[in-house]
């Protein structure tokens, strides 16, 4: 299941999010998208986990806790429409 992460700090790395996630079961991939000219993260990024289960467990219990100094926005992420 992809999980959009949104309201990160610019300090999280993708490393910092991966071991939030992995508290609820294998991650698949985690990214943080970027400005493609500063390199600097946007604010949001997505989280692949294979298990549906685990993924659920991770969205409800994530959402709105703090990672550094922010409310983490964590829900499953829509298809570009």
């Amino acid at each position: 299941m992809n999980i959009y992460v949104g309201n990160l700090s610019f300090e999280v790395t993708e490393q910092d999010l991966q071991q939030a996630f992995e508290a609820f079961g294998q991650v698949e991939s985690v990214n943080i998208i970027k400005d493609r000219f500063s390199g600097e993260s946007k604010g949001f990024g997505f989280v692949e986990m294979p298990a549906k289960g685990e993924a659920e467990s991770a969205i409800n219990d994530l959402n709105g806790k703090e990672l550094k100094g922010r409310a983490l926005k964590v829900s499953e992420a829509r298809p570009r429409s």
